[in-house]
């Protein structure tokens, strides 16, 4: 957040519509320019590629963290997740879905944090989430297309999706840079910051090097 002084936008995303087009819509109105640097882990990577696809003009680069651009449906999978949070809370669902994506090598404390960044959530925002998740679009055409940096970013203990697949979008996208993250889990924002707030620096600096005359945000 500290990165680009008073031009850095986190939306909360929850609350912008059932649909990542949705997402990616309000979180376009809501930040100006027209040379963006987006970032987003898991479906937040999910709403950076709905942005690049929505408004490829005003993208400057793509940071996507543990993100898949393909996608699947598995509406087993996606009914099953919302009967677990109805039935049994957010609680069940943290322990059956989202605590084993972080790397063995996470510390406590890390996990800690994360759960109760989960559990301040409403009910009905992490269904949503799980929803959006579930029926988003394959979004493979942006990695291919867009003429500008898309960074990868994985741990290498992620299993969604990983190292290796996450090594295949690298090489699929037009500028594609794969930076894997040692003894870390999916969520890399909250497992290794500074790694990831490095890898962010040496991407602004770069664009600010080849375009010093135009604002990034």
């Amino acid at each position: 957040m500290h990165l680009l002084p008073g031009s850095t936008h986190a939306p909360t995303l929850y609350s912008l519509g059932d649909s990542i087009d949705a997402w990616a819509v309000e979180a376009l109105r809501s930040v100006r320019g027209n040379r963006l640097i987006v970032v987003g882990c898991s479906v937040g990577g999910s709403c950076a590629l709905e942005i690049a696809a929505l408004a490829p003009e005003r993208i400057a680069a793509l940071v996507l963290i543990g993100t898949k651009a393909r996608h699947r449906p598995d509406p087993t999978l996606h009914v099953s997740v919302l009967e677990l949070l109805q039935a049994k809370g957010l609680a069940a669902a943290w322990d059956t879905y989202w605590a084993s994506l972080f790397s063995e090598s996470a510390s406590s404390q890390v996990i800690d944090a994360a759960k109760a960044i989960a559990f301040r959530q409403p009910l009905q925002d992490v269904a949503r989430g799980v929803t959006v998740f579930h029926t988003r679009p394959s979004r493979e055409h942006v990695l291919s297309s867009l003429p500008r940096p898309i960074v990868i970013v994985t741990g290498e203990d992620d299993r969604a999706p990983g190292p290796e697949a996450s090594s295949m979008q690298a090489a699929q996208a037009r500028h594609g840079r794969l930076k894997v993250v040692r003894n870390c889990g999916h969520y890399v924002p909250l497992e290794q910051p500074e790694y990831l707030n490095a890898v962010l620096q040496e991407l602004i600096s770069e664009q600010q090097r080849s375009s010093p005359e135009q604002h990034l945000r």
